[in-house]
């Protein structure tokens, strides 16, 4: 995942800078920048070739706890928008064999709150992820970043992880088609006040 501008945001946020006066909560919420975000999806046919697709739609928001220097994400998919070496793939993977995006239009990650040192530091963000109206736990490992988040500047932070698709329903061409998933995301974050 990289979140650019994150730094900026969040270290303001967590360390207080900003708070307005007599506010009486100690959350603040950030928003996932549609236009410059995006997750990423790999699976191998034959267990050899990897088959590439991209989701260009990517939004939801990231709720900042100040008091608990903690963070707590919620981020939709929207599943349509996906980007893929051919339009037969892209049906392929829309198909109700794969994604099914008549009856499930959106991928959804909750995470649970973790603490925003890990955005430096790295480690694993775990939540719930529902595809295909299936939820099931999920942890993806964020990357350390290449600057601390209280340093000011941009700092991307990579996450990825593996899922498999067979427990959110989709079984078909098990001879061919690899179970394991891998997904990556990329993630730029802005204050709400900066959304347009």
């Amino acid at each position: 995942m990289r979140w650019h501008w994150l730094v900026n945001v969040v270290a303001a946020l967590a360390l207080g800078a900003g708070v307005r006066a007599g506010a009486a909560e100690d959350t603040d919420k950030l928003l996932i920048d549609r236009s410059q975000s995006r997750a990423e999806f790999s699976v191998r046919v034959m267990w050899l070739i990897p088959v590439h697709g991209r989701f260009t739609s990517v939004h939801g928001t990231i709720s900042v706890d100040r008091f608990r220097s903690t963070a707590r994400v919620e981020a939709l998919i929207d599943v349509a928008d996906v980007h893929m070496r051919t339009r037969g793939d892209e049906a392929w993977v829309k198909s109700a064999e794969f994604f099914d995006v008549q009856h499930f239009p959106q991928i959804q990650f909750v995470s649970e709150p973790f603490a925003l040192a890990r955005l430096d530091k790295g480690g694993d963000v775990a939540g719930v992820l529902t595809i295909r109206g299936v939820s099931r736990p999920a942890r993806f490992e964020v990357q350390p970043s290449e600057c601390r988040v209280t340093s000011g500047g941009e700092c991307p932070v990579e996450a990825e992880g593996t899922i498999r698709r067979s427990e959110f329903g989709m079984r078909s061409r098990r001879g061919a088609l690899s179970d394991k998933v891998d997904l990556s995301f990329s993630i730029r974050v802005v204050a709400a006040s900066a959304a347009p």
